[in-house]
């Protein structure tokens, strides 16, 4: 159990500071464009949350880490396509 955990530790870490690193030398105009590609892999975490979440066993902290990343990846999804959308309708023409 201690191994998952530290592997699953260090992916975290690993794909917080990649993620951190690629998103800072992104040009502005190009972060409306890549929302879509973030809301893809959020829900891939999503989807992944669920499927794992049975698999955690009794562990209380694996739970919480589980419910947290759902809790994210779902704020993410909806705050995504809200600003999508946003931005979708600038660009439709008035009549």
């Amino acid at each position: 159990m201690e191994t998952i955990f530290l592997l699953t530790l260090l992916i975290t870490f690993l794909a917080s500071f990649i993620g951190y690193e690629l998103i800072s030398k992104i040009p502005q105009t190009l972060h409306t464009p890549l929302m879509s590609g973030s809301n893809a892999i959020s829900g891939i975490t999503l989807i992944a949350a669920i499927l794992i979440y049975p698999e955690v066993g009794e562990s209380q902290f694996l739970k919480i880490i589980v419910l947290t990343a759902l809790a994210l990846a779902t704020i993410n999804i909806v705050g995504g396509f809200s600003v999508t959308g946003r931005i979708l309708e600038m660009f439709k023409k008035n009549d």
